[in-house]
């Protein structure tokens, strides 16, 4: 590898970690849009089991790294001191309301399209492109100009970086001390596995702690090869973890200016998506093509996909990009995004159902707000 460019070598590390979260994903079925689907609807909690329990591996490691020196996590995205709060919370709400109309996030689409599903490469395309245009085209014009304008310098109210650890050491009037962040990182940490642990629906399951293991695990791989093995005075690379949205973009972009352009560790991500799903497909003798079965499908598909990539880039991440890897930085902006990403797609599940009893839209808006806002309400 002593001929390869310290890019190249990165991307090689990002290919053969989302090989892995590819594979795994498939044979597991994660999904965080069915996690939800599951409790809002079965009461159940074993895929949202998996997910917090990949999100406590990912933060227990993730914050090791930082304290040990391993990566420099403040030059990351996540711990800008810019908190841009409006784009944290209408794109993670217009993320969550787009993977509930595309019957999956970012990552459960590209592990889709390894198994042979012609819907989830329609999603994977339009919300590439919509993406791509929030990042650098026509919709970047609204991005800049109007949902990142209001936003908090954190600088002016003491803190370094937008870290849980900042926020706590600047509330109280203390230094931010390494046993401060150890601490935080312990109780957050710990408090997501046991979540995990608590459900008997997940205990029990081989495949949701398969799932929870692999994803922290990937999580945690990212940060090591980018912000450790790949660091190079020379070629330097701002220490980055796994997300989807943003390099769905990107890698059709590199595709259609291959000649011309280069390959990056998102990019070579979203590829190692695919083919680690393709391969446990193959194995599993699981392929199977798969198509729209009629026009408002479709419809509600796109829709899901536009408001994906559009809200996907505002909120700097996707339910593994903000709700793992973001999570995993203690960073507040990942914990609002998140937190709008699950209230959308619980809200719009609510109104799917309450307009499959033939209520009107607005409706069966305010039937599912006075639901989820209300939880112990009990039906009439």
């Amino acid at each position: 590898m002593e001929d390869l460019s310290n890019i190249h070598y990165v991307a090689i590390w990002g290919f053969c970690i989302a090989l892995v979260f590819g594979f795994v994903g498939n044979k597991t079925h994660f999904c965080t849009m069915g996690a939800i689907s599951d409790v809002m609807n079965m009461g159940s909690h074993g895929r949202l089991g998996a997910w917090f329990l990949g999100i406590g591996i990912a933060l227990l490691g993730t914050q090791f790294l930082r304290i040990q020196g391993y990566v420099q996590l403040e030059q990351s995205m996540y711990l800008s001191t810019q908190f841009v709060y409006l784009a944290y919370a209408l794109g993670g709400f217009l993320f969550g309301i787009g993977m509930t109309l595309a019957a999956g996030c970012g990552q459960r689409n590209l592990v889709r399209v390894g198994g042979g599903n012609l819907k989830a490469l329609i999603v994977v395309i339009v919300l590439g492109i919509t993406a791509y245009m929030t990042m650098r085209g026509l919709f970047a014009l609204i991005r800049l100009n109007y949902i990142y304008k209001p936003s908090v310098d954190l600088q002016d109210v003491g803190m370094n970086s937008q870290s849980m650890s900042d926020a706590i050491a600047a509330l109280f009037g203390i230094a931010n001390s390494t046993t401060l962040q150890i601490i935080v990182a312990l109780i957050l940490g710990l408090a997501f596995i046991a979540y995990a642990f608590k459900h008997r629906e997940f205990r029990t399951s081989f495949d949701n702690i398969l799932a929870g293991v692999v994803i922290g695990g990937c999580v945690i791989a990212a940060w090591f090869a980018t912000g450790y093995l790949g660091q190079d005075d020379f070629d330097p690379i701002a220490p980055q973890g796994l997300t989807f949205i943003g390099p769905t973009g990107n890698t059709l972009s590199y595709l259609m200016t291959f000649t011309g352009a280069q390959i990056n560790f998102g990019i070579a991500v979203t590829f190692g998506m695919i083919l680690g799903s393709f391969i446990y497909a193959i194995v599993s003798r699981s392929f199977r093509v798969e198509t729209f079965s009629n026009k408002s499908e479709m419809v509600s598909h796109l829709i899901g996909a536009v408001l994906m990539g559009f809200g996907g880039v505002l909120s700097f991440g996707c339910t593994i990009g903000q709700g793992v890897t973001g999570v995993s930085t203690l960073a507040l902006g990942s914990f609002l995004a998140i937190s709008m990403i699950f209230f959308g797609s619980a809200l719009t599940m609510k109104i799917q159902y309450h307009m499959l009893d033939e209520r009107s839209f607005f409706g069966a808006l305010f039937a599912g707000l006075t639901e989820l806002l209300n939880p112990f309400r009990k039906e009439a």
